[in-house]
């Protein structure tokens, strides 16, 4: 390496991230590999994990990577709810989405989507925005009849994505799809992040979540999983709850051409950088 590629990467790399040596040990592994980034949870609504989040994302770019966003918004739509004094309930952690809550669900995720798309322009960025309004990729079918407009992907268009990222922008695509008939539907995040990561056949998909990965029966953080393990973990309820629908997500997003799935903790700073770019990793890896 010299002292020029150096000198850049100091000026790129944050402080309190991973170290030059480290970073530019993993560069050349991701260097041609798209990389599905979800991001939910409290980085969404706490500005300053929010900033941390965009400014990795703008490093990654600098450093030559291939980012696609996929952004979850259920905290916003809660409020906005509660706001509007319209009740939800849920099923089985997905929400029953009548005609009311659809119309707010797509408007929070379009407004939020925006924000997101503006904040990486701020910091010289090019971001484009995939919206039910603007370059829909995903089409769906309902998941079930009591659920409402809740949908499942049955097809993601690629090309729109492709043609963004040859652009050099970083596409940020809200978890909403289309029905045969034009119609909006909500999409659970991890499952819309997945069904992307699939079709564009990514080196990881990165779930950032809050919560420090998978954790094990004597409370500990595993650092990485096969999926045979992780359908093990089910089985014996070592993994359960809300986790049960992320992990089979990352089960078939591995089991369908990505190569790994890490469900990492976005409430630590530089998280996805440290997930990256160093031996430790964040998280934990779950691949075949």
């Amino acid at each position: 390496m010299t002292n020029v590629e150096e000198a850049n990467l100091k000026k790129i790399l944050p402080l309190n991230g991973p170290s030059i040596n480290e970073v530019n040990k993993y560069l050349k592994k991701y260097s041609d590999e798209k990389i599905v980034i979800k991001c939910g949870g409290s980085v969404l609504i706490d500005p300053d994990l929010f900033n941390l989040f965009i400014s990795d994302i703008v490093v990654m770019k600098k450093l030559g990577l291939t980012p696609t966003i996929l952004h979850g918004g259920g905290k916003r739509i809660n409020n906005k709810l509660e706001e509007l004094n319209i009740k939800s309930t849920f099923i089985k952690g997905l929400r029953v989405t009548d005609q009311n809550i659809i119309e707010v669900v797509e408007n929070v995720l379009i407004e939020f989507n925006k924000e997101i798309v503006n904040s990486l322009k701020e910091q010289k960025c090019y971001a484009d925005s995939i919206t039910t309004k603007e370059n829909n990729i995903i089409f769906v079918k309902p998941e079930r009849k009591e659920l409402g407009f809740v949908g499942i992907p049955t097809k993601v268009e690629t090309d729109i994505l492709n043609n963004m990222i040859k652009n050099n922008g970083v596409p940020v695509v809200a978890p909403m799809g289309l029905n045969d008939n034009g119609q909006a539907y909500n999409i659970n995040a991890d499952i819309a992040a997945g069904a992307v990561a699939k079709e564009l056949k990514s080196r990881r998909l990165l779930l950032m979540t809050d919560i420090e990965g998978v954790i094990d029966k004597n409370n500990k953080l595993v650092p990485e999983i096969t999926t045979n393990i992780a359908k093990e973990m089910i089985n014996k309820e070592i993994i359960k709850g809300g986790m049960i629908p992320k992990i089979n997500t990352c089960i078939d997003a591995v089991n369908n051409g990505v190569r790994g799935v890490v469900i990492i903790d976005g409430r630590k700073p530089h998280s996805i950088l440290f997930e990256l770019f160093s031996d430790k990793g964040s998280g934990t890896l779950i691949r075949e």
